[in-house]
Protein backbone atom coordinates (compact mmCIF):
# COMPACT_ATOMS: atom_id res chain seq x y z
CA UNK A 1 0.00 0.00 0.00
CA UNK A 2 1.76 3.22 -0.97
CA UNK A 3 2.21 6.03 1.89
CA UNK A 4 -0.36 8.43 2.64
CA UNK A 5 -1.28 11.26 4.89
CA UNK A 6 -3.52 13.67 5.85
CA UNK A 7 -2.90 16.66 3.16
CA UNK A 8 -2.83 19.76 5.65
CA UNK A 9 -5.41 22.14 5.06
CA UNK A 10 -3.34 25.16 3.68
CA UNK A 11 -2.29 22.98 1.91
CA UNK A 12 -6.92 25.18 -21.39
CA UNK A 13 -8.83 22.96 -21.38
CA UNK A 14 -8.08 19.21 -22.02
CA UNK A 15 -8.04 17.71 -25.82
CA UNK A 16 -10.49 15.27 -26.48
CA UNK A 17 -8.37 13.47 -29.39
CA UNK A 18 -5.75 11.21 -29.44
CA UNK A 19 -2.30 13.34 -30.44
CA UNK A 20 0.17 11.50 -32.30
CA UNK A 21 2.86 9.63 -30.29
CA UNK A 22 5.61 12.51 -29.34
CA UNK A 23 9.26 11.94 -28.22
CA UNK A 24 10.33 14.51 -25.90
CA UNK A 25 14.04 14.73 -25.81
CA UNK A 26 15.88 16.84 -22.88
CA UNK A 27 18.26 19.39 -23.17
CA UNK A 28 22.16 18.64 -22.25
CA UNK A 29 23.17 21.63 -20.55
CA UNK A 30 27.14 21.67 -20.00
CA UNK A 31 26.63 21.45 -16.03
CA UNK A 32 24.41 18.64 -16.16
CA UNK A 33 24.71 14.71 -16.13
CA UNK A 34 26.04 13.37 -19.28
CA UNK A 35 22.67 10.90 -19.42
CA UNK A 36 19.75 12.62 -18.89
CA UNK A 37 16.30 10.38 -19.40
CA UNK A 38 13.92 11.24 -21.90
CA UNK A 39 10.00 10.52 -21.79
CA UNK A 40 7.85 9.23 -25.30
CA UNK A 41 4.55 9.85 -24.44
CA UNK A 42 1.35 8.65 -25.55
CA UNK A 43 -2.70 9.06 -24.50
CA UNK A 44 -5.91 7.43 -25.77
CA UNK A 45 -9.26 8.08 -24.41
CA UNK A 46 -13.06 7.08 -25.67
CA UNK A 47 -16.68 7.60 -24.55
CA UNK A 48 -17.78 3.81 -23.89
CA UNK A 49 -21.10 3.29 -23.75
CA UNK A 50 -21.70 6.59 -21.84
CA UNK A 51 -23.72 9.49 -23.48
CA UNK A 52 -20.64 12.15 -23.30
CA UNK A 53 -16.98 12.09 -22.57
CA UNK A 54 -16.64 13.62 -19.16
CA UNK A 55 -12.94 12.63 -18.73
CA UNK A 56 -10.04 15.71 -18.92
CA UNK A 57 -6.42 15.37 -19.41
CA UNK A 58 -3.26 17.27 -20.43
CA UNK A 59 0.44 17.19 -20.73
CA UNK A 60 2.29 20.23 -19.74
CA UNK A 61 5.71 21.23 -21.46
CA UNK A 62 5.55 18.14 -23.51
CA UNK A 63 6.87 20.17 -26.77
CA UNK A 64 9.22 22.14 -25.33
CA UNK A 65 12.27 20.55 -24.51
CA UNK A 66 13.69 23.87 -22.90
CA UNK A 67 10.77 24.01 -20.45
CA UNK A 68 10.48 20.25 -20.53
CA UNK A 69 13.88 20.59 -18.98
CA UNK A 70 13.31 23.72 -16.28
CA UNK A 71 10.23 23.10 -15.36
CA UNK A 72 9.49 19.38 -15.86
CA UNK A 73 7.06 17.93 -17.85
CA UNK A 74 3.50 17.63 -16.03
CA UNK A 75 0.63 15.29 -16.69
CA UNK A 76 -2.67 15.69 -15.28
CA UNK A 77 -5.78 13.22 -15.75
CA UNK A 78 -9.20 13.88 -14.48
CA UNK A 79 -12.35 11.91 -14.27
CA UNK A 80 -15.50 14.00 -14.05
CA UNK A 81 -18.00 12.28 -11.99
CA UNK A 82 -20.74 10.81 -14.40
CA UNK A 83 -23.44 10.58 -11.48
CA UNK A 84 -23.38 13.89 -10.50
CA UNK A 85 -23.81 17.07 -12.61
CA UNK A 86 -21.72 18.41 -15.62
CA UNK A 87 -18.65 16.02 -14.68
CA UNK A 88 -17.16 17.35 -18.12
CA UNK A 89 -17.22 20.80 -16.83
CA UNK A 90 -15.49 19.58 -12.91
CA UNK A 91 -12.65 17.91 -14.80
CA UNK A 92 -12.06 20.90 -17.15
CA UNK A 93 -11.99 23.27 -14.78
CA UNK A 94 -10.16 21.34 -12.34
CA UNK A 95 -7.69 21.09 -14.79
CA UNK A 96 -7.78 24.56 -16.16
CA UNK A 97 -6.74 25.47 -12.13
CA UNK A 98 -3.90 23.03 -12.02
CA UNK A 99 -2.68 24.21 -14.83
CA UNK A 100 -2.25 27.79 -14.05
CA UNK A 101 -1.37 27.09 -10.62
CA UNK A 102 1.66 24.53 -12.00
CA UNK A 103 3.31 28.05 -14.26
CA UNK A 104 4.00 29.68 -9.88
CA UNK A 105 5.26 26.46 -9.19
CA UNK A 106 8.71 27.30 -6.35
CA UNK A 107 10.90 23.84 -7.39
CA UNK A 108 13.25 24.86 -4.63
CA UNK A 109 10.03 24.32 -1.67
CA UNK A 110 7.99 22.08 -1.17
CA UNK A 111 6.68 20.21 -3.75
CA UNK A 112 4.84 17.63 -2.59
CA UNK A 113 2.73 20.42 -0.47
CA UNK A 114 2.48 22.65 -3.45
CA UNK A 115 0.99 19.89 -5.71
CA UNK A 116 -1.54 19.46 -3.19
CA UNK A 117 -2.59 22.91 -2.71
CA UNK A 118 -3.15 22.57 -6.56
CA UNK A 119 -5.42 19.82 -5.99
CA UNK A 120 -6.99 21.69 -3.13
CA UNK A 121 -7.21 24.74 -5.43
CA UNK A 122 -9.03 23.16 -8.08
CA UNK A 123 -11.40 21.95 -5.47
CA UNK A 124 -12.14 25.05 -4.49
CA UNK A 125 -12.80 25.77 -8.32
CA UNK A 126 -15.16 23.01 -8.81
CA UNK A 127 -17.11 23.81 -5.59
CA UNK A 128 -17.75 27.22 -6.31
CA UNK A 129 -19.10 26.87 -9.73
CA UNK A 130 -21.02 23.66 -9.12
CA UNK A 131 -21.69 24.19 -5.55
CA UNK A 132 -20.98 20.72 -4.58
CA UNK A 133 -23.56 19.13 -7.18
CA UNK A 134 -20.15 17.99 -9.59
CA UNK A 135 -17.19 16.54 -9.18
CA UNK A 136 -13.95 15.11 -10.57
CA UNK A 137 -11.15 12.78 -9.79
CA UNK A 138 -7.31 13.91 -10.10
CA UNK A 139 -4.01 12.26 -10.96
CA UNK A 140 -0.90 14.89 -11.02
CA UNK A 141 2.30 13.77 -11.72
CA UNK A 142 5.32 15.65 -12.55
CA UNK A 143 8.43 14.94 -14.01
CA UNK A 144 11.58 17.04 -12.97
CA UNK A 145 15.08 15.93 -12.97
CA UNK A 146 14.81 12.66 -13.63
CA UNK A 147 12.36 12.22 -10.55
CA UNK A 148 7.82 11.93 -10.26
CA UNK A 149 6.11 13.77 -8.13
CA UNK A 150 2.68 12.90 -7.61
CA UNK A 151 -0.47 13.63 -5.79
CA UNK A 152 -4.09 12.05 -6.13
CA UNK A 153 -7.55 12.29 -5.55
CA UNK A 154 -10.65 10.39 -6.30
CA UNK A 155 -9.92 6.62 -7.70
CA UNK A 156 -8.20 6.94 -10.61
CA UNK A 157 -4.85 5.21 -11.17
CA UNK A 158 -1.45 5.65 -11.21
CA UNK A 159 1.03 2.07 -12.39
CA UNK A 160 4.63 1.92 -12.37
CA UNK A 161 5.89 -0.85 -14.93
CA UNK A 162 9.83 -1.51 -13.55
CA UNK A 163 11.92 -4.56 -14.30
CA UNK A 164 8.79 -6.67 -15.19
CA UNK A 165 6.79 -5.72 -12.40
CA UNK A 166 4.10 -3.69 -12.78
CA UNK A 167 2.39 -2.02 -9.02
CA UNK A 168 -0.15 0.47 -8.26
CA UNK A 169 1.36 3.75 -6.66
CA UNK A 170 -1.69 5.42 -5.50
CA UNK A 171 -4.35 4.41 -3.29
CA UNK A 172 -8.16 4.52 -3.97
CA UNK A 173 -10.36 7.11 -1.89
CA UNK A 174 -13.56 5.24 -1.69
CA UNK A 175 -15.70 3.43 0.80
CA UNK A 176 -14.18 -0.28 0.37
CA UNK A 177 -10.56 1.19 0.97
CA UNK A 178 -11.60 3.43 4.16
CA UNK A 179 -13.15 0.47 5.57
CA UNK A 180 -10.45 -1.65 4.96
CA UNK A 181 -8.26 0.53 6.47
CA UNK A 182 -10.29 0.88 9.77
CA UNK A 183 -10.64 -2.93 9.92
CA UNK A 184 -6.40 -3.17 9.53
CA UNK A 185 -6.69 -0.48 12.58
CA UNK A 186 -8.71 -2.60 14.33
CA UNK A 187 -6.06 -5.89 14.00
CA UNK A 188 -7.40 -7.44 10.88
CA UNK A 189 -5.08 -7.99 7.62
CA UNK A 190 -7.84 -9.59 5.69
CA UNK A 191 -7.73 -8.15 2.10
CA UNK A 192 -10.95 -9.28 1.19
CA UNK A 193 -12.60 -7.05 3.82
CA UNK A 194 -15.67 -4.84 1.69
CA UNK A 195 -14.42 -6.20 -1.14
CA UNK A 196 -18.33 -7.58 -1.79
CA UNK A 197 -19.36 -4.32 -0.51
CA UNK A 198 -22.10 -2.52 -2.88
CA UNK A 199 -20.95 0.73 -1.89
CA UNK A 200 -17.52 -0.34 -2.11
CA UNK A 201 -17.07 2.21 -5.11
CA UNK A 202 -18.37 5.37 -3.62
CA UNK A 203 -15.91 8.31 -3.48
CA UNK A 204 -14.97 9.84 -0.21
CA UNK A 205 -13.02 11.95 -1.61
CA UNK A 206 -12.99 14.23 -4.65
CA UNK A 207 -12.32 17.38 -6.57
CA UNK A 208 -15.36 19.62 -5.58
CA UNK A 209 -16.77 18.49 -2.52
CA UNK A 210 -17.39 20.24 0.43
CA UNK A 211 -14.88 18.92 3.21
CA UNK A 212 -11.97 17.66 0.51
CA UNK A 213 -9.41 17.28 2.88
CA UNK A 214 -7.26 14.37 2.07
CA UNK A 215 -4.79 13.79 -0.90
CA UNK A 216 -2.30 10.74 -1.71
CA UNK A 217 1.26 11.88 -2.28
CA UNK A 218 4.29 10.89 -1.50
CA UNK A 219 6.99 13.02 0.80
CA UNK A 220 9.85 11.78 -0.97
CA UNK A 221 9.97 11.75 -5.72
CA UNK A 222 10.19 8.29 -7.05
CA UNK A 223 13.92 8.34 -8.46
CA UNK A 224 13.32 7.67 -12.55
CA UNK A 225 15.02 4.71 -14.08
CA UNK A 226 16.04 3.99 -17.47
CA UNK A 227 12.86 1.95 -18.95
CA UNK A 228 10.31 2.98 -16.51
CA UNK A 229 7.04 3.17 -17.56
CA UNK A 230 3.85 5.10 -16.07
CA UNK A 231 0.24 4.95 -16.83
CA UNK A 232 -2.33 7.25 -15.43
CA UNK A 233 -5.59 6.26 -16.25
CA UNK A 234 -9.94 6.77 -15.19
CA UNK A 235 -11.21 3.78 -13.25
CA UNK A 236 -12.76 3.31 -16.96
CA UNK A 237 -9.50 1.37 -17.75
CA UNK A 238 -7.99 0.22 -14.46
CA UNK A 239 -11.44 -1.70 -13.69
CA UNK A 240 -11.81 -3.21 -17.15
CA UNK A 241 -8.04 -4.63 -17.86
CA UNK A 242 -6.77 -6.75 -14.98
CA UNK A 243 -2.87 -6.63 -13.86
CA UNK A 244 -1.19 -9.05 -16.13
CA UNK A 245 -3.00 -7.80 -19.21
CA UNK A 246 -1.73 -4.44 -18.51
CA UNK A 247 1.07 -5.35 -17.72
CA UNK A 248 1.50 -7.39 -20.90
CA UNK A 249 -0.39 -3.91 -23.02
CA UNK A 250 2.92 -1.75 -21.26
CA UNK A 251 5.61 -3.90 -22.44
CA UNK A 252 4.58 -3.22 -25.98
CA UNK A 253 7.83 -1.20 -27.43
CA UNK A 254 5.98 1.73 -28.84
CA UNK A 255 4.22 4.15 -26.53
CA UNK A 256 1.43 4.47 -29.11
CA UNK A 257 1.33 0.92 -29.42
CA UNK A 258 0.96 0.78 -26.14
CA UNK A 259 -2.16 2.69 -26.41
CA UNK A 260 -3.49 0.70 -28.79
CA UNK A 261 -3.12 -2.20 -26.74
CA UNK A 262 -4.69 -1.22 -23.57
CA UNK A 263 -7.73 0.10 -25.50
CA UNK A 264 -8.07 -2.98 -27.58
CA UNK A 265 -8.52 -4.85 -24.08
CA UNK A 266 -11.09 -2.05 -22.89
CA UNK A 267 -13.18 -2.88 -25.46
CA UNK A 268 -12.73 -6.84 -26.10
CA UNK A 269 -14.15 -6.85 -22.22
CA UNK A 270 -17.22 -5.72 -23.87
CA UNK A 271 -18.52 -4.56 -21.05
CA UNK A 272 -22.37 -2.61 -22.04
CA UNK A 273 -21.88 -0.31 -19.28
CA UNK A 274 -18.60 1.07 -19.73
CA UNK A 275 -17.49 4.26 -18.57
CA UNK A 276 -15.71 6.77 -20.25
CA UNK A 277 -11.96 5.63 -20.37
CA UNK A 278 -8.54 7.50 -20.60
CA UNK A 279 -5.50 7.31 -19.99
CA UNK A 280 -1.54 8.95 -20.22
CA UNK A 281 1.39 6.76 -20.89
CA UNK A 282 5.02 8.05 -20.31
CA UNK A 283 8.29 6.06 -21.15
CA UNK A 284 11.16 6.71 -19.56
CA UNK A 285 14.54 6.24 -21.45
CA UNK A 286 18.25 7.44 -22.48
Amino acid sequence: MPFWKRKPKDADKAPTVRPEEQTVEPVHESHAPTRLLSYRIANLQGVGARPRQEDSFTFVNAMDVVKMRDEGLLAILADGMGGMQDGKAASEAAIASMRADFQKLDRTGNIPQQLCRMIDHAGDCVLSMLGGAGGSTAVVCLFYEEKLWFACIGDSALFLLRDGELCRLNREHNVRNERYLASIRAGSMDPSFGREDREGHALTQFIGMQGMDEADFLLKPLPLHDGDRILLCSDGVADMVPGPALRACMEASAPQEVCDKIEQAVLAANNPYQDNYTALYVQCGY
